[in-house]
């Protein structure tokens, strides 16, 4: 009988979290783990801004022609203290967004968050709205200005690529 060579295989479950395996032909499976600090500091970070567990939540980063919408929603349908939570930080969200405070991104993202200064600047043409969901909230972000609609637009981009987000993929129901 000959043996097999070792092969390596390397997935992606989550996306802090990337796992080796090397298999054998008998099956043993090595497994290491190795993650994306710095993702991994925006999660922590975000956890203690938002007030719930970043890995068991969900978010979204949708354009819209008019603007867009931030989604959060808890994995876990049965947790009702996180979806309470998730819906006081997004009317905390809208609140402070539509007097052009940007602090609680930029504490999660250490940094400024592209397009904030825009929407400072414009914050009286936009609209902050805020609708429950089944297990969290929405933010929609409406507007009629094209430099304001550019900016929700670089600020959702940074937003969906500094939490590995979706933008609409997989959404069901709600306010558009």
């Amino acid at each position: 009988m000959t043996r097999q060579p070792n092969r390596r295989l390397a997935l992606s479950l989550l996306p802090a979290v990337l796992v080796a395996a090397t298999c054998s032909r008998t099956h043993n499976v090595q497994v290491r783990s190795g993650g994306d600090s710095t993702f991994a500091a925006t999660q922590a970070r975000g956890q203690r801004v938002m007030g719930v567990d970043q890995y068991s939540s969900a978010h979204v980063f949708e354009d819209l022609p008019d603007g867009g919408r931030i989604l959060l929603e808890r994995d876990e349908p049965a947790d009702t203290a996180g979806t309470a939570t998730i819906r006081r930080h997004m009317q905390s969200i809208a609140a402070d967004f539509r007097r052009g405070e940007f602090a609680k991104p930029f504490r999660v993202h250490a940094g400024v968050v592209p397009g904030t200064a825009v929407m400072t600047a414009r914050r009286a043409a936009i609209r902050y709205e805020v609708f429950d969901r089944p297990r969290g909230a929405e933010v929609r972000l409406r507007s009629a200005d094209p430099a304001a609609i550019a900016a929700i637009h670089e600020f959702l981009a940074f937003q969906r690529n500094a939490h590995h987000a979706a933008g609409h993929e997989g959404m069901t129901g709600g306010p558009r």
